[in-house]
């Protein structure tokens, strides 16, 4: 009996000890909420708290996250007003000038740009001859006979001997001598048909490409000619010489190249970015290192219609006079197009523009250490400056530095406000989840204390 009673007592004194340490730990935790529910009625009411670093986490209570920071408090309301933009930053005077924040002014400005690539000279296409003849035959006698001669119009480039031109030449002296003998005759028919083949013969020589004073001279001396001659179609260089003296010619046969070098070609690449701002007419300079300090002036005649897939370059057509023959075919040159358009638009320096790939943004500075985030839609670029098309009007304020930072700060605000928009969950507290473990504990306790006892 006296045993049962000391074990009573034990049990008693035990139980007693718990209970006083759970009001002990208890105490403060309500102190705590207590002096929390106290807070003057003037002071915002706290929503909830936010883990300091992820926003997404929030508790109904004061907490701390794994690292041992304070779970950070979020009001309602505040002393901003309803109408103020989503993401909308307010940082302190000297910060803004301790992170290096620049701004400058949206303007009306006139966009013009210089467009700046290379190029390849190349032939006039326009003044180049291919010399092929039109009968089966053989070089008689070269008198051009050097690739780079400069040639003149209607110099004698070669003489060709050929059995169809000597043949359309005695046909030609037969039609001659039959007219001749008709030019009398009391029909009229019978002399207009004499006329009418004599000029058919001299068609066929002219077709033929004999050259007109050999024809007359076949009319004056009635002698066949064995060779006829070959000459250059304008002034120009010979660039290619495709056959020599005793070959044997066809009309596949290439006897001359030949090109006017007085005017030439520039090939020229313009990304397809530039291609908005080129039109044709455009004037351009050019420069090649052959000829160092010569600056050429051209003008830009033609825009391919097709992009080069490999490089995406469009390809365009500049024109040059070139009298003294200093441009050579395939000289590399250095280009700058002048483009004539003119842009009269609202316009920022391109580094202001915070570009996410999905949209562009600008930052506005409303007031001294406010800013205000702004899609904006953006033209085209010249020379550092942007177009703005759409979000920004001339004379309003943008930051042109440190705006990453204030874009970082803008979004963690946009976030927060999403989140008040949106009733957070409410999470088990952590005070109440402490009371559970020591219940627990409780009823452990009690049933090892009645096994004891047993």
């Amino acid at each position: 009996m006296n045993k049962k009673m000391i074990l009573t007592a034990l049990l008693m004194l035990t139980l007693g000890g718990v209970i006083g340490a759970g009001i002990a730990y208890f105490l403060p935790q309500r102190n705590n909420m207590d002096m929390a529910q106290s807070t003057p009625a003037s002071s915002p009411a706290i929503l909830f708290y936010r883990n300091p670093m992820n926003p997404n986490i929030t508790s109904p209570s004061p907490a701390k996250d794994e690292m041992g920071m304070d779970y950070i408090a979020v009001y309602a309301g505040g002393d901003r007003p309803a109408s103020e933009p989503v993401g909308m930053v307010s940082i302190n005077p000297s910060v803004v000038q301790n992170i290096g924040v620049r701004t400058t002014t949206a303007q009306l400005k006139t966009l013009t740009r210089n467009i700046r690539t290379v190029g390849r000279v190349t032939y006039d296409e326009e003044r180049v001859a291919r010399l092929h003849p039109k009968y089966d035959g053989w070089i008689e006698k070269m008198f051009i006979d050097k690739t780079g001669d400069q040639v003149e119009k209607g110099s004698m480039l070669m003489s060709i001997y050929s059995p169809q031109l000597v043949a359309t030449q005695e046909e030609y002296l037969l039609a001659l001598n039959h007219a001749e003998l008709l030019k009398e005759s009391p029909f009229p028919d019978i002399r207009n048909g004499a006329l009418s083949l004599l000029e058919a013969a001299k068609e066929r020589l002219t077709l033929l490409d004999v050259p007109e004073h050999q024809i007359k001279k076949l009319r004056q001396t009635r002698q066949v000619m064995k060779g006829l001659h070959i000459h250059s179609p304008f002034d120009g260089i010979i660039i290619n010489i495709g056959a020599r003296e005793g070959s044997r010619i066809t009309p596949n046969t290439e006897l001359y190249m030949i090109a006017d070098l007085s005017h030439v070609w520039v090939i020229i690449d313009v990304y397809e970015d530039d291609l908005p701002w080129v039109s044709k007419g455009d004037t351009a300079e050019m420069r090649v290192a052959g000829i160092p300090g010569r600056v050429f002036t051209g003008q830009v005649t033609y825009i391919y219609p097709y992009l080069e897939a490999k490089t995406r370059t469009i390809k365009m057509r500049v024109e040059f006079d070139n009298p003294h023959l200093t441009l050579k075919p395939d000289m590399f040159a250095k280009v700058t197009v002048k483009a004539g358009k003119q842009i009269h638009a609202v316009v920022v320096p391109s580094e202001a523009i915070v570009r996410t790939g999905e949209q562009n943004q600008l930052f506005i500075q409303r007031s001294s250490g406010e800013f205000e985030p702004r899609n904006v839609v953006v033209g085209v670029d010249s020379e550092g400056q942007a177009q703005i098309l759409q979000g920004v009007k001339a004379g309003e304020v943008v930051v042109t530095s440190g705006q990453f930072l204030i874009d970082s700060e803008s979004k963690l605000k946009e976030a927060t406000a999403k989140m008040i928009a949106v009733q957070p969950p409410t999470p088990t507290p952590a005070h109440d989840m402490q009371m559970d473990t020591m219940n627990m504990d409780d009823m452990q306790m009690d049933t090892m204390s009645m096994e004891g006892m047993q």
